[in-house]
């Protein structure tokens, strides 16, 4: 099987996509250009793309409408799609784009090569596990909770217990961490301030790197909590939903799910 992909790449920063073909045809693949969304409709009249690398700010038809035009109506693209953005963008863009990774500019040229690696490897094999290296270490969880005061005692409880804690204190910051620093597990909390932990869960699924995480959705237990424990749990990409009263509580979850 040939390990040749085609990338279409919509930027219209001449020098950043040039640089950017340049390298990647280097690397074998198939690169074709666009300086536009109207422009990368065109190229997909003619094409198929394993990849679409998609700038957000440009003119004519920026990357927001381009993407609505190839999910044809739904909520999921035709193609994987790798998105460009300024950091600043990036809580409205989780909020809104299911994607399958994400790169804020300016970034460095290897740092976007290998994540046009992971995506077409994941991609072209779903069974493929990333960053497993096989060696015994701690695990790494990610825990995404906006009350400093919970996010404090869970923390705690996970670091005495010998893992390594990585927090976030927003859905959008939870998001950048766990694709910047692909974790063990991910404990996140339903009810976040800027986008609920299902949905947080959700896109970090569409993204290759962070499919196989283990996703744990959490929230503290009360009376409506009890009204949606049924509803949420069997939400697609969530490992299990947990109602907790102490950290102890998450403890005992993250252990019942890894011992699966």
């Amino acid at each position: 099987m040939s390990t040749q992909k085609k990338v279409l790449l919509i930027d219209d920063e001449y020098d950043l996509q040039q640089l950017v073909k340049i390298t990647l045809k280097s690397k074998g693949h198939l690169v074709e250009t666009a300086n536009n969304g109207i422009e990368g409709l065109a190229k997909l009249e003619v094409m198929r793309p394993d990849l679409i690398i998609l700038d957000m700010n440009m003119p004519k038809m920026g990357g927001m409408e381009f993407y609505q035009k190839i999910c044809d109506g739904g909520d999921k693209p035709r193609f994987p799609v790798l998105v460009l953005t300024a950091r600043a963008n990036m809580e409205q863009m989780f909020k809104t784009l299911n994607i399958d990774g994400f790169m804020a500019k300016p970034f460095e040229i290897e740092q976007l090569l290998h994540e046009v690696d992971t995506i077409i490897k994941r991609r072209a094999n779903p069974s493929m596990k990333i960053n497993s290296t096989g060696v015994r270490v701690p695990r790494k969880i990610c825990i995404v909770e906006n009350d400093p005061v919970a996010l404090n005692k869970v923390g705690s409880a996970f670091l005495s217990a010998g893992y390594i804690v990585n927090p976030a204190q927003s859905g959008t910051e939870g998001i950048e961490r766990i694709a910047e620093g692909v974790p063990d597990i991910a404990l996140i909390k339903l009810g976040l301030n800027d986008i609920p932990g299902d949905m947080v869960i959700l896109k970090l699924k569409m993204m290759a790197k962070t499919q196989d995480v283990t996703y744990i959705l959490y929230t503290p237990r009360s009376a409506e909590s009890n009204t949606v424990a049924d509803k949420i749990g069997h939400k697609e990409g969530i490992d299990q939903f947990v109602q907790y009263v102490e950290p102890e509580d998450l403890l005992k979850s993250v252990v019942e799910v890894l011992e699966r």
